[in-house]
């Protein structure tokens, strides 16, 4: 799986349409893929909208975790996450924003951890932050 996070409107997803330009790509914005429909890259962004939706439905951060496991289930290798970072600025006074943003901060740790590659685009300047030429 690959990461690629930063701030919005930070050039994330112009760098992963840049990234698989040549290959067979499906992006799942604000929803995760239910199954492998088949051989291409599945590229998930959006996360965030889709984890207060869930919330505001009621689901708790357990069967939210779940689902998130469920996904990478389905060839992580062949993932692209586009993850927006939301913990750097105002705490939300809204009771759902905070708790959505509190989770998806856990969520974004847990990814992270499981990720093979993850590149922060900070203004359209792509950094690597873990891959394997980290090593």
């Amino acid at each position: 799986m690959h990461i690629v996070f930063g701030g919005a409107f930070n050039g994330k997803r112009q760098y992963v349409k840049n990234l698989i330009q040549n290959e067979k790509a499906s992006w799942y914005e604000g929803v995760l893929p239910q199954a492998i429909v088949d051989d291409s890259i599945m590229v998930i962004a959006g996360v965030e909208h889709w984890v207060k939706k869930e919330l505001e439905q009621g689901l708790t951060e357990q069967q939210i975790v779940e689902q998130i496991k469920e996904t990478l289930h389905y060839n992580s290798s062949q993932q692209i996450w586009v993850l927006t970072d939301l913990n750097r600025g105002i705490v939300p006074t809204e009771r759902i924003e905070r708790e959505m943003r509190d989770l998806v901060g856990r969520l974004y740790q847990f990814l992270f951890t499981e990720a093979q590659q993850i590149t922060r685009i900070w203004y359209g300047i792509p950094q690597t932050i873990k891959g394997a030429d980290q090593g």
